[in-house]
């Protein structure tokens, strides 16, 4: 009888404490997102009644690349935000100026594109500060939007960005349009299109790799989105919009110039 009742009772123990670790797991994997947009922390979104889409690309810029996907963007009167990388802009500042003359936002990437996880706290802080400094050098204008490479994130990039002056930005999860894979045109075009929504922010690449397939996807998705109603604004846009502010929003020609 004492035995039975050990077994029951080490049956027991092992299910308490199987379900206190499955409820800590995923306690932790809602905490991943949830507890750092509670907080205001990070943005994947803003949803809105308004019908706006925020266009993001990163890695840049690309001396073939970017000008070709501005040049698309000013066809269809769409501006959009280009998380940089410092040492680019330093290498190519002309196009960093000209993003900015059109009345795109550029926002920090940091300066190498390193693996963030392996950064100490105060080598990141020098990376995205580095790449805020040149940035502002070379465009007179002041990011204070951070997307940190690859979309990892955890308490002490959030806090290190933080403390630096700027906010967090990933993107739609269901507006990642892994580009960077070179999925085939089509699969990018389907995927933004089939899940645009008001308020999202979409993921693309003006670097890395050949972009072909993000520039002629652009070709079709501009039109069809502008189409439907949508228009293309700044991150830093769609959180004014959010905060109850209302900037003034490009024109949705279709007929544009």
């Amino acid at each position: 009888m004492a035995r039975r009742a050990t077994v029951l009772f080490l049956w027991t123990s092992f299910i308490i404490i199987t379900l206190g670790m499955g409820i800590g797991i995923a306690e932790a994997v809602r905490k991943d997102r949830y507890y750092f947009e509670a907080r205001g922390d990070i943005i994947w979104e803003v949803p809105t009644k308004e019908k706006i889409i925020a266009l993001s690309f990163d890695d840049g810029p690309n001396p073939k690349y970017t000008p070709e996907i501005l040049d698309l963007l000013q066809q269809y009167h769409a501006r959009a935000t280009f998380f940089v990388i410092g040492s680019r802009v330093e290498q190519y500042p002309d196009l960093a100026k000209r993003e900015v003359r059109e009345g795109h936002e550029i926002a920090n990437h940091t300066f190498h594109h390193s693996r963030i996880r392996k950064l100490s706290p105060e080598e990141l802080r020098e990376e995205i500060e580095k790449t805020g400094a040149t940035i502002a050098s070379v465009t007179g204008q002041t990011p204070h939007l951070f997307r940190p490479p690859g979309g990892y994130y955890d308490e002490t990039i959030v806090n290190t960005a933080k403390e630096a002056g700027y906010k967090v930005i990933m993107w739609s999860w269901h507006q990642d349009t892994r580009d960077w894979s070179q999925p085939g045109t089509n699969r990018i075009v389907n995927l933004v299109l089939s899940n645009a929504r008001n308020g999202d922010i979409v993921l693309f690449h003006d670097h890395g790799r050949n972009r072909l397939q993000t520039v002629n996807a652009l070709k079709q998705i501009l039109p069809e989105l502008q189409h439907k109603g949508y228009q293309f604004v700044t991150i830093s846009e769609l959180i004014q919009i959010k905060n109850g502010s209302k900037p003034p929003l490009p024109s949705a020609t279709n007929n544009p110039q």
